[in-house]
């Protein structure tokens, strides 16, 4: 945040991104990260913040092994972003502030045995603790709520739109297992008749979803057993047991005036000019939300096939460049048919080979048009469904035109119906036992009859006059 060392989450060396300024040596003095203050500033305007025209960081002091200056450059009255609000579900969550701080470093403990020792160059057993200051001093964007999310449900759904806002905006990947991102929730409970909030209590550090449900639900029931039992809640902070499913004490919760605020002397405060404010306003993308809106009423996608393409903007952003390609002129009614079939084999076939791999990488090999031409082919009937699964997995190996695939490996649809014929009445010589099954009554033997069609001709047989010429030749 005010040094120019890597941001790297993935460093597995201790102390490596480090220099004299995250480390607190004397003498050296912080410079501002401008791309992370506007980075948080465009998340306020994103979520509908106030940004106000003067700023300023200031010293939150307290003594920890893991804050080598023993004190935060963090923001208190006068932080980049105040008001706002974010939707979930139907109800608006407000947003207290948004404000900037660095980040401290990383302890870790060693009271581990050897063989739970992961590392060979690691003490084991050593009754201390060693500090890593790789990501000392690293852009920290801190949001605070208002108190108004109700459950832990609610809480989890604003993190994962909050998540998916900051991938939108470029300003963070928001990985919650590699700790880019974190959930710390304020947990209160008061009985219905009383209008004043009750004691809240701070849970730390939460690093995935499931986390955030869990600690809230069990904090709820631990807090609202102590006060029907009489006892008082304790304004502290917590931590959470992902293996035993509780929270447990770590520290009395301090005020803020325990940390002795005072104006940052190192760096002077910010001014924003209102056109600096709208150039930044207008380098926000389109949103999650308007996305929804968008992908819902331009290609009347159902909600769950809308929710995968906002959340995966990649595969999103895929799909609308097929649907580009599938050629001017065509009429509304055909339009729909061939976006819902895109849609399809997008969500379906594609994503299934895809395994979680990105659209963007290197390795994937499916341009739009070729896909958009796939899709046309299946519309036409020229491929039945089987083989445009093969086509598929045969251009997400190697790339390539689905045409030339489909005339290479002999793939074209067979609709001549002498040759259909012949085949049929081959399998129905070959399978007597499902013939008598098919003429006593039982449907499932046609189903059998025509799999086995299928299976001879490896697909490009046409299913309806498959269906249609077995029963001709069974009649007869």
């Amino acid at each position: 945040m005010f040094c120019s060392c890597k941001n790297d989450p993935l460093e597995q060396h201790p102390n490596v991104n480090i220099c004299p300024i995250c480390t607190a040596h004397p003498g050296t003095l912080p410079v501002a990260n401008k791309d992370a203050i506007h980075k948080v500033i465009q998340v306020g305007l994103a979520l509908g913040c106030t940004i106000p025209e003067r700023s300023k960081f200031d010293r939150k002091n307290y003594f920890y092994p893991d804050l080598p200056k023993g004190y935060q450059i963090s923001q208190y009255d006068m932080p980049f972003c105040k008001g706002g609000k974010l939707k979930v579900g139907e109800r608006d969550i407000y947003i207290t502030r948004v404000h900037l701080e660095e980040d401290t470093g990383r302890l870790q403990h060693l009271f581990e045995t050897e063989a739970q020792s992961r590392r060979p160059e690691r003490p084991v057993g050593a009754e201390y603790s060693l500090v890593d200051f790789n990501r000392a001093g690293v852009p920290l964007m801190e949001l605070v709520t208002e108190p108004d999310i109700t459950s832990s449900q609610e809480a989890s759904a604003f993190a994962q739109e909050l998540q998916l806002i900051l991938r939108y905006l470029d300003a963070s990947d928001a990985d919650m297992e590699k700790g880019q991102m974190r959930v710390e929730a304020n947990i209160s409970v008061r009985s219905q008749r009383q209008e004043a909030l009750g004691t809240k209590v701070e849970v730390k550090n939460l690093n995935s979803f499931r986390a955030v449900e869990g600690a809230i639900e069990y904090e709820i029931q631990r807090q609202t057993e102590a006060l029907e039992l009489g006892k008082s809640i304790v304004q502290e902070t917590r931590g959470w047991d992902t293996q035993k499913g509780t929270t447990y004490s770590q520290r009395e919760k301090e005020s803020s005036h325990d940390y002795r605020y005072f104006p940052e002397p190192d760096i002077p405060p910010f001014q924003f000019s209102k056109n600096e404010i709208e150039s930044l306003q207008a380098q926000v993308p389109e949103l999650p939300q308007q996305r929804r809106k968008r992908l819902l009423e331009e290609y009347d996608l159902s909600k769950k096939e809308t929710e995968v393409f906002v959340r995966s903007k990649d595969i999103g952003e895929y799909f609308e460049k097929v649907v580009s390609e599938l050629g001017p002129g065509l009429s509304r009614e055909r339009l729909k048919k061939l976006t819902k079939l895109s849609a399809n084999y997008i969500l379906s076939d594609l994503m299934g080979l895809l395994e979680g791999a990105s659209v963007e990488g290197e390795d994937f090999l499916i341009t739009p048009e070729n896909f958009a031409e796939l899709i046309l082919l299946i519309e036409k009937g020229e491929i039945s469904s089987p083989i445009a699964k093969q086509v598929l997995k045969e251009m997400f190996a190697k790339g390539g035109d689905p045409s030339q695939i489909i005339e290479e490996k002999g793939l074209a649809q067979v609709s001549d119906e002498a040759s259909i014929q012949k085949i049929a009445e081959e399998v129905i010589e070959k399978n007597p036992k499902a013939v008598e099954d098919y003429k006593k009554g039982k449907e499932n033997a046609l189903q059998f009859l025509i799999g086995q069609m299928m299976a001879v001709s490896k697909g490009t047989l046409s299913p309806e006059l498959t269906a249609k010429s077995l029963r001709a030749v069974l009649t007869k």
